[in-house]
């Protein structure tokens, strides 16, 4: 098991930023990508940015130049960098590990953080 522990969400008004953070704990080594999911009221959850073991990084098209995933693998934790936010990037992130062996995937999800971003 992964337990994921998030911080950092709250009110901003735009064009403000905001860093989450999100640190992993448990049987952390068996897993392959850390990330940030969100969802908004009435939509589906969604990717918005995610780092391999390797460093390699992804982003939604929506958040990329304004938002950063790193990582800090002496203290199992991720970050969330967000600048420039709007308030479309107003939902609860997720952070997300995943374990994935051949076709199968496991996913583990914190607890969520709220942003909001006021216009």
């Amino acid at each position: 098991q992964v337990q994921l522990v998030e911080s950092g969400g709250g009110l901003v008004q735009a064009g403000g930023s905001l860093r989450l953070s999100c640190a992993a704990s448990g049987s952390i080594f068996s897993i392959n990508t850390m990330g940030w999911y969100r969802q908004a009221p009435g939509k589906q959850r969604e990717l918005v940015a995610a780092i391999a073991d390797g460093g390699s990084t992804n982003y939604a098209d929506s958040v990329k130049g304004r938002f950063t995933i790193s990582r800090d693998n002496a203290e199992n934790t991720i970050y969330l960098q967000m600048n420039s936010l709007k308030p479309e990037d107003t939902a609860l992130y997720y952070c997300n590990a995943a374990r994935t062996v051949a076709a199968s995937r496991w996913d583990y999800w914190g607890q969520g953080t709220q942003v909001t971003v006021s216009s």
